[in-house]
């Protein structure tokens, strides 16, 4: 008889970092979100030598609606609260929408 298991993983929780303001302006400069990950590249659960050529899995670039947008894994804030205070704040201080979110399992068949 298979046993099932009873523990319940905690949801991955992210959110955007969207490269609009609050009143609808497309923020610079264009690369903004590639510099923000690029500060944040060395908290990654691995580490290593070679860390800081790579994007941290907690913090990373991507496109959103064709806007330049990060994805934030709030694991960081465990991690390193100060890291996660830095990214935050970046966000407050100029001003960029954040949108919660939640990143999707791999389809059982893929």
């Amino acid at each position: 008889m298979a046993e099932s298991s009873n523990k319940t993983a905690k949801p991955i929780r992210e959110f955007f970092i969207h490269g609009v303001t609050s009143d609808g302006k497309q923020f610079r400069p264009s690369d903004w979100a590639e510099r923000l990950c690029g500060a944040m590249s060395c908290f990654r659960p691995e580490g290593g030598r070679n860390a800081h050529l790579q994007y941290s899995p907690y913090v990373r670039p991507i496109l959103l609606e064709g806007v330049r947008s990060v994805v934030v894994n709030e694991a960081l804030r465990e991690i390193e609260p100060l890291a996660f205070h830095f990214v935050m704040s970046f966000a407050k201080d100029n001003d960029l929408q954040i949108i919660d979110a939640c990143l999707l399992p791999d389809s059982p068949n893929a």
